[in-house]
C-alpha cells in the first residue's frame, strides 16, 4: 500500500470512528506494517488538508478525531435548540477541584470548599466517566485518592492536564469552577444522551451552567495519561501501587 492510499483509509477510519481513535488501533488497520513515525506524518497531512475546512483533525488524551471547528457552533446548535443541562455548583467545584488537585480525597476536597461533599456527588462524577479512584492514602481508614480520567479530557477537548486553563490567585472551589466553564466556549452542547448528571438538591442560586463538553460521537493523536509522579500534588507518593489497573485514569 502506497502513502496516499494509506492516507485515504487512515481518513475514512476516523471520520467513522464514534470515538478518539488511539495510535494502536490506528497500526490495526495496516496489520501493523505502517509504523507509528509514518502515521504520524500521515496524521500531520490529513490536519493540513482539513485546515481550512469547518471540521479540524485534533489530538486528545485518548486519540485523534475529526470535530467541528469552534466557530462552526453557532449554527451547529440552531440543530438543537435545546437548552443545555446544568450541574450544581457542588459537583462542579467538586470536578474542579479534583481537576487542578489530584490525586485527593474526600476530605481534600471539603477542606478547600469549606462544607461537606456529598458521596452522591463522587458518584455521579464517577458515573460519568470524570473521575476514579486511582490509590488510597496511607492515613487512618485509607481515603480513596481521585483523580480525573481520559474521558474528562476527551470531553473537555484537552490532549492533557497541561492545557487546562491558569488558576490567578489562590485555588478554591468556585475560581477552579469558572476556570473549568471558561473552556466550554470553544466546546459543543451535550447531547441528550450524555445529560445524566444530576442536579444536586438546593436553591437555584447554587446551580452553574454546566461546562458543554464534546459529545463522544463527535469525537484526537493520544497524549499518554498521566503517571502518579506527574501529579501535581506530593500525594502521588501516598497511592500503593497494588491499588492501579491499568483501567484506571489518573489523566
Amino acid at each position: 500500500m502506497n502513502t496516499s492510499e494509506a492516507k485515504r483509509v487512515l481518513e475514512a477510519a476516523l471520520i467513522c470512528a464514534a470515538a478518539p481513535m488511539p495510535m494502536l488501533e490506528m497500526r490495526a488497520l495496516f496489520k501493523g506494517e505502517v509504523g507509528a513515525d509514518t502515521l504520524r506524518r500521515l496524521l500531520d497531512e490529513l490536519a493540513g488538508d482539513w485546515q481550512d475546512r469547518g471540521v479540524e483533525l485534533v489530538t486528545l488524551a485518548s486519540g485523534w478525531r475529526f470535530q467541528s471547528r469552534p466557530e462552526m457552533r453557532e449554527f451547529l446548535d440552531r440543530l438543537h435548540p435545546e437548552k443545555p443541562p446544568k450541574y450544581s455548583r457542588a459537583a462542579m467545584e467538586t470536578l474542579a477541584i479534583v481537576a487542578y488537585r489530584q490525586p485527593v480525597t474526600r476530605g481534600d476536597i471539603e477542606d478547600i470548599r469549606g462544607v461537606t461533599v456529598s458521596g452522591q456527588i463522587v458518584k455521579q462524577l464517577e458515573d460519568r466517566g470524570w473521575i476514579d479512584a486511582i490509590g488510597y492514602r496511607e492515613a487512618p481508614g485509607r481515603p480513596a485518592l481521585y483523580a480525573t480520567t481520559r474521558q474528562f479530557l476527551d470531553d473537555l477537548g484537552l490532549a492533557s492536564l497541561d492545557q487546562l486553563p491558569a488558576i490567578d490567585g489562590q485555588l478554591d472551589g468556585a475560581n477552579a469552577a469558572q476556570a473549568l466553564a471558561a473552556m466550554s466556549e470553544s466546546a459543543p452542547l451535550l447531547d441528550g444522551a450524555q445529560a445524566t448528571l444530576l442536579l444536586e438538591a438546593g436553591a437555584p442560586e447554587d446551580v452553574l451552567q454546566e461546562v458543554p463538553f464534546l459529545t463522544d460521537s463527535e469525537a484526537a493523536v493520544g497524549a499518554p495519561m498521566a503517571s502518579p509522579s506527574e501529579f501535581p500534588h506530593d500525594e502521588a507518593a501516598a497511592i500503593s501501587a497494588t491499588s492501579l489497573s491499568p483501567t484506571d485514569a489518573s489523566a
